[in-house]
């Protein structure tokens, strides 16, 4: 018999006051005098900055076998410093990425859980497939489309970020693994910046309360100390009356400097509940998606105090309570180590080790089938499955050791060596476990019906129904990467030539069991045990015509794998028996940097063909398997006049799933990115425009995905003494603007179509103190 179960309830709020956490609220009170939003840099570097506004001076390594400047580097490569992301008040990491040009970044499912790709490669599942998300130049998860466990989620963007560095193709293939469409790489502090900053921040118009910090500075003889974090709770953007934003992060990094190199400690410990949001319930005319009456896709939320516990199955067969509150609840507690030394003959030696400890749970509401017909109940309520899905181990361990010379040639020009060995596990535990309800088609304060229309806490279906029990399952695999590579770099007066090669083995081992009514079925688990392995390569040039000017080319070959969870359905892959597939990606690329006066443009044409043997999808019960190509051009451009800075760039792909020539789903044609902002002395106001073209949901072109633009915009006040108050608004004219949809037919006769909003408007104001 199972064990009984524990008494689990949701918390209910206030109706009209919102009490956090007793310490979360001194510290709120103590700092609100003092807190501010400081303006992002002094007036000093914001002349420097008017002069390159992409700052194509800047030093980058992420992706790249040399480090040099975005100017002589031949790759397509974006910045954007952690204080201007900050002012522009992202809903989450992801969020930020849509500002950069070339990167689809669908991140309306709250702080994880977002969609990333770029150039028109195309995004088939949940997650980052083509590119891999870092931080400090190491992989947060081996693989990037882990079901119910993307990378985003186990990173969170505060105070402690510096900079993140984003590379659209280039090397990137033979740099790092599963990452032939780029790298994105979330740069630390390390406290060589020196100072730090209280703030504390409020939501407006929702509930939510957030203390931040950050400080660093040298505290010995080359000895350099970084200390950050956040606390929150609250209900997120959408409205609710239980508290589904809970938790919070703390970072710091030692670095020791020696006269010929540096050791550096990194520690992080990540805690936090937020809520997860899916797709709603809309109804779809023809080709048109429409809200229903009721349900606002920007603000729908169907978690509540009406919902009791989701009682559930783990994997080691024992019934659990659990709260859906929790949303999506992820812990990464990790440490790093890092080292550079610079050796006698020129020989550069680089140490890069990180291992965490990650676990989570996912838990989100995912209509599935409307009200079945003949039905005795007069009230309207459709049918939702709760992904609730134990991220059970998600931890892993990555080393990526590379050695580095560099030789004087005849003539003056240089030659650059590198080899490098990247080894690394991944642990891919998870348990699923997804009851049916019926749900009050309502999008605020929605109530669970029985099959009558009666109120009830009760699931009217258990996980051994849901879409045939496919999602009663226990998963446990171990992946093990290998993969040396090796770069050289030719450098001859305006003239840089380079090329790459990487050659990556995966393993895998485990086991996958699924459950029956009784429990566990020991006659359903299979062994998981395969090899796969793949050659990628990378050739690229560029050349300086004048200090202002330089062009670039190249071509490349990567390869990357779906999750083993959306892969082994199939048996015989599984075991080994046939071949893992393999996505390979290739691409070439042209491009053209200029800075002429206060303007500084960033040109690249491309063009990428993608052969995808994508596993399989749950929530439409079918195996992805497609070729696309896509061609065309992105550009990033800044400009400044006086007081006025405005930075953008657009993206036109045209891209085609080759069998049919019809769009890839979610693919628009044309993507464009700005953001002005104007100083009026201690006053700084500006805005950040997203806008996209029509898409379409499917890649039978069936249903549209409307165009639209998305404004956000921000005000910030300097007091003086490093007090400043800033005001941001996401969505400030309130948008819907449809990332995702898709239709479901798994329940009775009534199917209903489903669809992912950005949120709507959310006003927040947060006060800094700058030290």
């Amino acid at each position: 018999m199972p064990r009984s179960l524990p008494a689990v309830r949701l918390s209910r709020a206030p109706s009209s006051r919102f009490h956090p956490r007793p310490r979360l609220l001194v510290a709120s009170l103590a700092l609100a005098g003092l807190a501010a939003q400081a303006q992002t840099a002094s007036a000093d570097a914001a002349k420097e900055e008017s002069k390159d506004g992409l700052k194509l001076e800047q030093v980058v390594v992420t992706g790249t076998s040399t480090a040099r400047s975005k100017m002589q580097q031949s790759v397509s490569v974006s910045t954007m410093d952690g204080e201007t992301l900050q002012k522009h008040t992202p809903g989450n990491a992801a969020e930020a990425l849509r500002f950069v040009p070339g990167v689809r970044a669908e991140s309306s499912g709250g702080e994880g859980n977002a969609n990333i790709t770029v150039r028109g490669v195309p995004i088939s599942a949940g997650g980052s497939r083509y590119v891999q998300l870092q931080e400090d130049g190491l992989p947060i998860l081996l693989v990037g489309d882990i079901s119910f466990a993307t990378a985003d989620q186990f990173l969170r963007a505060d105070n402690f970020l510096s900079n993140v560095e984003v590379v659209r193709g280039g090397s990137a293939s033979t740099l790092a693994t599963n990452s032939p469409g780029g790298i994105i790489n979330f740069v630390s502090k390390t406290g060589k910046q020196g100072g730090g900053s209280l703030g504390y921040s409020l939501g407006l118009d929702h509930r939510q309360n957030r203390l931040d910090f950050d400080w660093g500075g040298r505290v010995g003889d080359g000895l350099y100390v970084q200390l950050g974090g956040f606390q929150r709770v609250g209900e997120g953007t959408r409205h609710t009356d239980v508290n589904v934003e809970h938790g919070g992060q703390i970072r710091a990094s030692i670095t020791k400097e020696f006269s010929n190199g540096y050791v550096r400690l990194n520690l992080k410990n990540l805690d936090d509940r937020t809520p997860t949001y899916l797709p709603v319930p809309v109804q779809l005319n023809g080709s048109k998606i429409s809200a229903l009456p009721g349900v606002d896709p920007r603000t729908a939320f169907f978690i509540n105090s009406n919902f009791g516990n989701d009682t559930v199955v783990d994997r080691n067969g024992q019934r659990s309570a659990t709260n859906p509150a929790d949303g999506l609840h992820v812990k990464n507690r990790s440490i790093g180590l890092e080292a550079q030394f610079k050796l006698a003959g020129d020989l550069t030696v680089t140490e890069r080790f990180r291992t965490s400890d990650i676990s989570g749970r996912f838990l989100g509401v995912f209509p599935s089938g409307s009200r079945p017909a003949g039905s005795p109940s007069t009230t309207n309520y459709f049918s939702a499955h709760i992904f609730n899905s134990t991220l059970d181990d998600m931890g892993n361990s990555f080393n990526d050791l590379r050695l580095q010379k560099q030789l004087q040639l005849a003539g003056g020009s240089k030659l650059t060596l590198t080899g490098g060995l990247f080894t690394g596990t991944q642990n891919v535990g998870q348990t699923w476990y997804w009851n049916r309800y019926n749900i009050e088609l309502t999008g605020n304060g929605a109530r669970l019906l029985d099959n009558n229309g009666a109120p009830t806490t009760q699931p009217v279906g258990d996980a051994t129904t849901t879409w045939g029990g496919c999602c009663y399952r226990s998963l446990d695999v171990r992946l093990s990467a290998t993969a040396p590579y090796a770069a050289l770099t030719w450098d001859q007066g305006p003239l840089s030539l380079d090329a790459s090669v990487r050659h990556d083995k995966l393993r895998a081992s485990g086991t996958q069991i699924f459950g029956k009514a009784a429990g566990w079925d020991e006659s359903t688990r299979n062994k998981i045990s395969y090899d796969t392995g793949a050659t990628s390569y990378s050739v690229g040039a560029n050349y300086a015509l004048d200090r202002d000017t330089a062009a670039f080319g190249r071509v490349s070959h990567g390869v990357s794998w779906a999750s083993p969870d959306r892969v082994v359905w199939d048996t015989a892959v599984a075991t080994g028996a046939r071949p893992y597939p393999i996505n390979e990606t290739d691409q070439m690329e042209a491009g053209l940097k200029l800075r002429r006066g206060a303007l500084s443009s960033f040109f690249t044409l491309f063009h990428a063909k993608t052969k995808e043997d994508g596993g399989f999808e749950v929530t439409s019960q079918r195996y992805l398997k497609d070729s696309y190509k896509a061609s065309g051009l992105e550009a990033e451009l800044a400009w400044s006049a006086g007081d006025f800075r405005l930075a953008g760039g657009a993206t036109y792909t045209h891209a085609r799933v080759s069998a049919t020539g019809k769009k890839p789903r979610r693919q628009a044609d044309l993507v464009v990115q700005l953001s002005p902002s104007m100083q009026f002395g201690a006053l700084e106001v500006g805005a950040s425009v997203v806008a996209t073209t029509k898409s379409y949901a499917d890649n039978d072109n069936t249903v549209v995905l409307p165009a639209y633009a998305v404004v956000n915009a921000f005000a910030s006040y300097e007091f003086g003494q490093g007090l400043s108050l800033n005001l941001g608004v996401n969505n400030l004219f309130n948008s819907i603007g449809y990332t995702e949809a898709e239709g479901q037919n798994n329940l009775g006769n009534n199917p209903i179509y489903v669809a992912r909003s950005i949120n709507g408007r959310s006003v927040k104001a947060q006060l800094k103190y700058s030290f």
